[in-house]
């Protein structure tokens, strides 16, 4: 795929540090004089690109027992990248078995005013040709300049147990407040198979620096267990309508997500997309443009209509940005009810996981009154955040379990007709969890096991308009 692109648009927020005075100490005779500080030059909005490799991150194909895809980022003026990679064994010998693949190689140009001109270099590949259910080692470089080795695991087959970890908006404050998150999770399940972020993974689109962020915050982790992505609104830049969403131009640089969207539908190359692990179908629906673009939003209900309809896996879960029942007050999206709803109903998928609200809040799709529903059968919505961004969220008479002001993670695992959920504040402890058991029929019996401890839940107030796609 080209990997190649120029970024145009409005310039961004330039991030300045304050330069605020300090009172000079009082000074005795006896006590010396303080060190003079040496100051702090401002900070630019970019992340400058190195020699050595960076940004490096594994992406799911649909071909999960034989594939990965691997990107990382450089500075322009080096040459092409390259894979280097191997069964891993108990010790070092396997560099005598490395095999080496040349990489797709492009520079990235931002041309936007405080960052006209600036460059890297994205290098990405996907390794085909992997053995089912096993551990290989890789690096990545130029050939002068190497990252360290990493691991990986192919997936195995249908029904075989794994878990992955589902993280909602990380969008501010990603390196200080994020990172925690992120880190926990890994701390919880260290084996997870993959993590799917449910968008607003920064907050400026094109903002260099937040991407930065967003990368060394998870530093090794993205390395070595691979990603699933969905674009939330601020992954794009306005407008978002049918003129012209403009999507970040990192985005499809900086990972190497699967092609199988909507045919012919250039916007919605790598944010439209499905892979199937292990008996689950995971489905990327590419909310802001199902909400912003009539005709992207008709092409993604065809496509979806298409994959569920002809779906030879147990499970199956979407993952969008937007809610289709909004944990917050006053915020609703009625078009992406509208246009998802009589699917998920008519192919009784289980699981939806959301973003967007900053808040938690956990049940199946309310009765036409807003009550909560009792049938086992019927799809649980989940909406969740991981950053430190918080809106309020509404007293939901249809959420088994809601938070408000909590940054969380879940954990889902999956065994044959088995689907356990579990959500964890950031600081590590069991904040919310059922089970998903299919007989032989496909019925499910749903079994909550939420801890007896309270709600982190106060009733709070709505400060943006609803459907404010800058918020």
């Amino acid at each position: 795929m080209s990997k190649f692109f120029v970024a145009s648009g409005l310039s961004l927020a330039v991030l300045m540090l304050a330069s605020n005075a300090q009172a000079e100490p009082r000074v005795s005779a006896a006590t010396p004089a303080p060190v003079q500080a040496v100051a702090t030059p401002p900070q630019g909005p970019l992340t400058p690109a190195t020699a050595a490799p960076e940004r490096i991150i594994l992406n799911l194909t649909n071909d999960t027992q034989h594939e990965m895809a691997v990107t990382w980022r450089t500075s322009a003026d080096r040459p092409g990248g390259r894979v280097q990679y191997a069964v891993s064994e108990p010790g070092p010998n396997f560099v005598k078995n490395i095999r080496e693949v040349m990489a797709k190689s492009d520079v990235l140009t931002l041309d936007v005013e405080e960052q006209a001109g600036f460059k890297a270099r994205y290098n990405s590949l996907v390794l085909t040709g992997l053995e089912p259910s096993t551990r290989y080692v890789y690096r990545v470089g130029d050939g002068t300049n190497w990252s360290e080795w990493f691991q990986f695991s192919t997936a195995g087959k249908p029904g075989e147990r794994f878990s992955f970890i589902y993280l909602g908006d990380a969008q501010n404050d990603i390196l200080s407040h994020w990172s925690r998150v992120l880190r926990e999770s890994q701390r919880e399940d260290g084996k997870a198979a993959f993590m799917l972020h449910a968008g607003d993974l920064i907050n400026r689109h094109n903002a260099d620096l937040e991407w930065g962020e967003w990368f060394a915050a998870g530093g090794f982790i993205h390395a070595q267990t691979p990603s699933l992505m969905t674009p939330g609104n601020h992954e794009y830049g306005r407008p978002i309508d049918a003129t012209g969403a403009r999507l970040s131009p990192q985005w499809r640089a900086q990972y190497t997500l699967p092609e199988n969207g909507p045919e012919g539908r250039v916007k919605l190359k790598e944010t439209a997309f499905y892979v199937d692990y292990q008996g689950v179908r995971v489905i990327s629906v590419d909310a802001p443009l199902l909400h912003g673009d009539p005709a992207e939003r008709a092409a993604q209900v065809k496509w979806l209509d298409g994959l569920l309809a002809n779906n030879p896996n147990r499970w199956t879960i979407i993952t969008l940005h937007f809610p289709l029942y909004s944990s917050e007050p006053e915020r609703d999206n009625p078009d992406v009810r509208e246009a998802l709803k009589p699917l998920i109903d008519k192919y009784k998928v289980d699981l939806l996981l959301q973003g967007h609200d900053h808040g938690y809040a956990r049940g199946a799709a309310p009765t036409p009154t807003g009550e909560a529903r009792s049938d086992d059968n019927a799809t649980v919505y989940v909406v969740s955040v991981a950053g430190p961004k918080m809106y309020a969220v509404s007293d939901l008479a249809w959420a088994d379990r809601k938070a408000s002001q909590t940054q969380l993670f879940q954990v889902i695992g999956v065994e044959g007709d088995d689907l356990t959920y579990k959500a964890y504040t950031a600081n590590g402890v069991l904040y919310d969890a059922f089970s998903l058991h299919k007989n032989a029929q496909g019925l499910k019996t749903r079994t909550d096991m939420k801890p007896g401890t309270p709600e982190l839940w106060l009733p709070g107030k709505k400060v943006s308009k609803t459907g404010d796609l800058v918020q």
